[in-house]
């Protein structure tokens, strides 16, 4: 199962030529990585001093693969799925696609991204631990 949520590019995401930089993509995946896991109630940073486990997510790797270019203001659909759940990791792929006027789509991009579950200790640290049972739960409903 995937899920998917829409951007337009915007003026800051573009170069010169009005053509979405390279870069973008990476904020783009963020974002609707989020959205996915905020839909299945999974919080994204959550509040250490309500909760003891609260886990958060660094990122250990990232790519993009780019297939068409994209311009200022074109509506696109980011498909974000959960690929792979290991013991204290998850990869997630990202499609992207260009809307077209008549309700079409045309890909543009894909991505990837791994994550490392880790706990959030008092003053920054971060510690590598198991995914928890429950969110683990969660995320398997993503899995492609």
């Amino acid at each position: 199962m995937s899920f998917r949520t829409g951007r337009r590019v915007e003026f800051r995401d573009t170069d010169a030529a009005g053509i979405a930089h390279f870069s973008a993509f990476f904020p783009w995946m963020e974002s609707a990585e989020h959205e996915m896991l905020r839909s299945v109630e999974i919080p994204v940073l959550p509040d250490q001093s309500s909760d003891p486990d609260a886990v958060s997510w660094p990122r250990v790797r990232a790519s993009c693969d780019y297939t068409s270019a994209v311009r200022f203001e074109d509506l696109l659909n980011i498909d974000v799925s959960v690929s792979k759940i290991g013991r204290s990791s998850v990869q997630y792929s990202f499609d992207f696609s260009r809307r077209g006027s008549e309700g079409d789509s045309a890909p543009v991009a894909s991505g990837s991204t791994v994550v490392v579950c880790c706990r959030i200790h008092p003053g920054g640290g971060l510690e590598k631990v198991v995914i928890p049972a429950a969110i683990r739960a969660k995320l398997e409903s993503l899995l492609q």
